[in-house]
C-alpha cells in the first residue's frame, strides 16, 4: 500500500470528481439508475466488507470473494500467498471488482415487474501484488483499521511467517460506476386493479450481540472504539461510519 493518497481536486465550478464513462464501465440498461461520481461509487464500496473480484487467466474466468478496503481512489484485497490466481497478478493483469447490497424485495402484480431494491458498484483497473515490504506491513495494518480505526496499534506485532503468508493485491480505480435502486413497486398502470398484495420488504443487515472470547484476560473490557458495531446497528452504516473515521472524517 503507498500510503494514504491525496484525495482529487474537485473541479472549479465545484461539480463532483467523475470516473470516465467507458464502454467498460457504462450501464447501458436502466441508465437512469447509474452514476460515475466518486462520491456514489465510494459510497456503495465503503458501506460493504465483501466484495467479488473477477479476472481471467489462460481463457478460464474466476471469481474470488474476498474483503475489501479503500484509500481514495485506490482498492486494496488480500489472500493467501498460495493462490494459483493471486500468483499471476505479479506482472498485474486487468480485474473487476463489485460491491453489492440488497435493500428491499420488491413484489408487484406481475411476474415480470418483481424487483430488488439494491446498491451495486463495479470498478476496473490494473490488479497489481503489492511486493515492497514497508507498503505491504501498512497495507496488513489497513485490512484491521479500516473496520476498527486505531486497532492495529493495539495488536501484538505481525510476524515475518504471517506476513509471507498474506498477499496483498492493490488496483487503482480507472473506471467504474454505481447503479442503485431504491423506490417502490413499478407496475403496469393495468395491473393496479389485479386483486393481489405488492409492495417492499425491506431487507437489512444488523450487528448481534457481541460475544466475548472466554479466554479473555480478567479486566478487559469492550473498547469504546467498537461502539459503531453496537447490537441492532446497521452493518452498512456502521462500516461507512468506519471508513470516515479511518480518513480522519470524523
Amino acid at each position: 500500500m503507498v500510503g494514504r493518497q491525496q484525495p482529487r481536486m474537485q473541479a472549479v465550478n465545484d461539480t463532483p470528481a467523475s470516473f470516465p464513462t467507458t464502454s467498460r464501465n457504462r450501464v447501458k440498461r436502466l441508465h437512469e439508475r447509474g452514476s460515475y461520481d466518486h462520491a456514489a461509487v465510494f459510497a456503495v464500496l465503503d458501506a460493504g466488507l465483501l466484495c467479488h473480484v473477477a479476472y481471467t487467466f489462460d481463457s478460464q474466468p474466476y471469481c474470488t470473494p474476498t474483503i475489501h478496503w479503500r484509500e481514495d481512489d485506490m482498492l486494496y484485497w488480500h489472500g493467501s500467498s498460495a493462490s494459483r490466481m493471486l500468483r499471476n497478478l505479479r506482472g498485474g493483469t486487468p480485474a473487476c471488482l463489485t460491491v453489492s447490497h440488497l435493500d428491499g424485495l420488491v413484489l408487484a402484480r406481475s411476474g415480470f415487474n418483481h424487483s430488488a431494491n439494491y446498491r451495486s458498484a463495479m470498478c476496473f483497473g490494473t490488479a497489481r501484488i503489492i511486493d515492497e515490504p514497508e507498503e505491504k506491513l501498512k497495507a496488513l495494518a489497513g485490512v484491521v483499521d479500516r473496520f476498527y480505526p486505531g486497532r492495529s496499534e493495539t495488536l501484538r506485532p505481525i510476524s515475518v511467517q504471517e506476513a509471507k503468508a498474506t498477499t496483498v493485491i492493490g488496483m487503482r480505480i480507472e473506471e467504474a460506476s454505481s447503479k442503485v435502486r431504491a423506490k417502490g413497486v413499478a407496475d403496469d398502470e393495468e395491473d393496479y386493479g389485479h386483486p393481489v398484495w405488492a409492495g417492499v420488504i425491506p431487507v437489512r443487515m444488523v450487528v448481534g450481540a457481541a460475544e466475548p472470547c472466554p479466554r479473555l484476560l480478567p479486566g478487559t473490557v469492550r473498547p469504546q472504539n467498537l461502539a459503531r458495531y453496537a447490537e441492532g446497528a446497521r452493518l452498512d452504516e456502521a462500516l461507512t461510519r468506519a471508513q470516515r473515521a479511518y480518513e480522519g472524517k470524523v
